[in-house]
């Protein structure tokens, strides 16, 4: 059973920083493309930013400059360095990972359960 469990989510003041963590559990073959996705209230999911595994990064132009996103292949996880957070930010805030896993041998697109990011002005 392969969960993606995301951490690091909270409330902070216009202008700080918060890091996002999310780390697939189960027996996992591969992880191809992972990225971080977020839904604000009455908005639609949108992609806030994405890597490969090779480390290729693409970001939201909302969150260029701002943002980081980075994974440790060793350890299965990604993060997002989120700085100079804006109201505009509050979100929940949605990790993704393509994963093969042992039973599903395919590329399979897995998602966590979102972690509440509120920035307060």
């Amino acid at each position: 059973q392969v969960q993606l469990v995301e951490s690091g989510g909270g409330l902070v003041q216009a202008g700080g920083s918060l890091r996002l963590s999310c780390a697939p559990s189960g027996i996992i073959f591969s992880i191809n493309n992972m990225g971080w996705y977020r839904q604000a209230p009455g908005k639609a999911r949108e992609l806030v930013a994405r890597i490969t595994r090779g480390g290729s990064k693409d970001y939201a132009d909302a969150v260029k400059g701002r943002f980081i996103i980075s994974r440790d292949n060793a350890k299965n996880t990604v993060h997002l360095e989120m700085n100079s957070l804006k109201p505009e930010d509050t979100a929940v805030y949605y990790c993704n990972a393509q994963i093969t896993t042992f039973r599903i041998n395919q590329a399979t697109d897995y998602w966590g359960q979102g972690t509440q990011v509120t920035v307060s002005s």
